[in-house]
């Protein structure tokens, strides 16, 4: 019974307890919602994610886990109550100047847990405190690394350098930090109008090399179709002279050819009866063609003294043919043969 009785009165006064307003906690750097420390009633319910620190006579004797813990009372006494959740805090606005000497206003947030509440707890007074302002300093030392233009480009590194630092320092404070996240950068109202000139002119600038870039490649592209044209066109003027070329020595060799084809059969012509008669009427139609011509081609007019005696120039063409064909070369015996078969068929 005296059991029952004791765990219901502990019970109530837990009730009333947790019934109780929070206190607020308070710090320059931030304001959080905590819980109140509790009494001894001898049974204590921890809730989750909470770590009570007991000492027993002033000294530190355990931490109690989540669920249901017994105290001695009089002798042990709650001192400390730490969360074990992920703290978020938000560092106020501060100065700092860069390496150009550029004084930025600058904010940010900083995620932390405590990993060992014992430290927590005795390793520092306010340890939440403590890390927000070592997150300031640290801060202000990385952006005094860093020109203007690498603080906007670079803001992940610096970032990342500033929990590396924290956690350097608050590892002996039971705390670690998680994250630290720069939320606004402000800089002085004449730097800033610089920095907008200093974009207007790296456009511009950007622009008119890409002005001049496409310029040369247009002017590449046109030399070089002006090469290609003109390789066509001597290579055409080549391919064309060839051809006329060839034309030319095929018009000649049929030329040539037919010449010779008609020189044959004008000696076959010659060979056979009464070729004499018809060179002779040949070489006197040729006579008068080219005395009907002596006029109309030149005013210059050369007759020889016999001009009307068509007979004698017939007969002095005739007699020169004659004494060509003597002096030519021998007929040959096939030809012959076959000169006398045709003179024997015909005199049949």
């Amino acid at each position: 019974m005296m059991l029952r009785t004791l765990c219901r009165t502990g019970g109530a006064l837990l009730q009333q307890t947790q019934r109780a307003a929070p206190r607020l906690w308070v710090t320059p750097a931030q304001q959080r919602w905590a819980s109140s420390l509790p009494m001894n009633t001898v049974v204590l319910f921890v809730p989750q994610q909470e770590a009570w620190v007991v000492e027993r006579m002033g000294r530190f004797h355990r931490i109690l886990e989540p669920g249901l813990n017994f105290l001695i009372p009089i002798l042990d006494r709650v001192r400390y109550v730490q969360s074990l959740k992920e703290i978020v805090i938000d560092v106020p606005e501060q100065s700092a100047v860069s390496l150009d000497n550029v004084t930025l206003q600058i904010d940010g947030v900083l995620y932390l847990r405590i990993l060992d509440p014992f430290k927590a707890s005795y390793g520092v007074e306010e340890p939440e405190y403590a890390v927000t302002q070592l997150a300031q300093t640290t801060m202000r030392s990385e952006l005094g690394k860093l020109t203007l233009d690498k603080v906007f480009r670079e803001r992940e590194s610096l970032n990342s350098n500033i929990v590396h630092s924290i956690n350097q320092a608050s590892d002996e404070w039971g705390i670690r930090c998680l994250r630290y996240e720069i939320k606004d950068i402000h800089v002085p109202p004449r730097v800033k109008e610089s920095m907008q000139m200093q974009v207007e002119a790296e456009r511009k600038k950007r622009a008119t090399v890409l002005d001049s870039e496409g310029m040369r490649e247009a002017a590449i592209n046109v030399a070089e179709g002006q090469k290609r044209a003109q390789i066509l066109a001597s290579e055409g003027e080549k391919a064309e002279q060839i051809n006329k070329a060839a034309g030319e020595a095929q018009a000649v060799l049929a030329r040539a050819e037919a010449k010779a084809k008609a020189i044959c059969m004008l000696s076959d012509a010659l060979t056979q009866q009464n070729g004499d008669a018809a060179a002779s009427l040949s070489v006197a139609e040729q006579y008068v063609s080219a005395f009907s011509k002596l006029a109309k081609e030149s005013n210059t007019i050369l007759l020889p003294s016999n001009t009307g005696d068509i007979s004698g120039m017939i007969t002095q063409a005739m007699t020169i043919y004659s004494t060509m064909a003597k002096k030519g070369p021998k007929v040959p015996e096939a030809a012959q043969l076959k000169s006398e078969d045709h003179a024997n068929q015909s005199s049949q």
